[in-house]
């Protein structure tokens, strides 16, 4: 489904109750958690769904009307003042004119990261089908993340270990950022995974960039090869899920490197539409 084919209507209003950076100071990209409450007591959401946001455009452009979609970042909150509230990770994006050549602020991230508490913002959505979580407490779960992408699956997690409990299966989670400054969650600023490290089943791999002032690419070949044996032997065990979120590139990345690890592309296209078929690999790519 594209972009411009998700419905602008209905829209609710939804007020900022806070807004905070949670990448370090000194990273390269800034990146912020938004709280929204929705004014709309009945707007029901599930882990991994997603939200519009709409934005007037600079007038300089027409003005028109910017939709873009932010997956929702923590479970559900329990309705005190009788409306939900969201969590919604946003980084501050810029992009390059095609045909000019020209550098432009990103209309929808820079309009919710320069949101204060207080302000509204109009939303459509839910949309998209959310991350299930599987019956069976010993499933093995391989997350893969990149960048903002690790937004769902810090509510996927913080929900299998607050709310269903005594998960037996391994809780893998692999994510990616261009440097340890801008691992969100994962930074000194806000470590909210570390809260899990004490947990038997869970463990966090981070893969970085080897080089990031010189903008290499995000090191997925060295931090899953490095555990390729292990993350193979995952996928053979019906009882493995995977789960995979972040922008659409994320999605080659990954069949290349899983075909080199598997011994080539048909064997992995293979592998993958089983994984598919059966309800064990989910993708949620923006």
């Amino acid at each position: 489904m594209r972009l411009e084919d998700y419905p602008k209507e209905p829209r609710y209003l939804a007020t900022v109750l806070s807004t905070e950076p949670i990448t370090d100071e000194g990273a390269d990209a800034e990146v912020r958690e938004l709280v929204l409450e929705v004014d709309r007591p009945e707007f029901d959401f599930e882990i991994g769904q997603s939200v519009g946001v709409l934005v007037e455009g600079p007038k300089e452009f027409g003005g028109s009307l910017h939709h873009r979609l932010y997956t929702v970042a923590d479970t559900p909150a329990a309705k005190v003042k009788g409306k939900p509230e969201i969590t919604l990770v946003v980084r501050r994006c810029d992009y390059i004119d095609d045909y000019s050549g020209e550098k432009y602020a990103g209309v929808n991230s820079n309009y919710l990261c320069d949101r204060k508490p207080g302000d509204k913002v109009s939303i459509t959505g839910p949309f998209g089908l959310p991350f299930k979580v599987p019956e069976d407490k010993s499933a093995n779960l391989l997350l893969i993340g990149l960048g903002t992408g690790i937004a769902p699956f810090r509510a996927f997690i913080k929900h299998i270990y607050r709310e269903v409990g005594d998960w037996e299966g391994k809780v893998i989670l692999l994510y990616g950022a261009q440097s340890g400054l801008e691992l969100l969650y994962m930074n000194d600023k806000r470590d909210d995974f570390a809260r899990y490290y004490d947990e038997e089943t869970f463990e966090a791999i981070r893969a970085l960039s080897p080089r990031p002032n010189w903008a290499d690419p995000i090191a997925w070949d060295f931090a899953i090869e490095s555990r390729s044996k292990e993350i193979l032997s995952m996928l053979e065990d019906e009882h493995t899920h995977v789960y995979v979120a972040g922008l659409v590139p994320i999605r080659d990345a990954l069949d290349k490197l899983f075909s080199n690890m598997v011994g080539s592309r048909e064997l992995w296209s293979k592998k993958k539409s089983a994984l598919i078929d059966a309800g064990r690999w989910a993708e949620l790519l923006y």
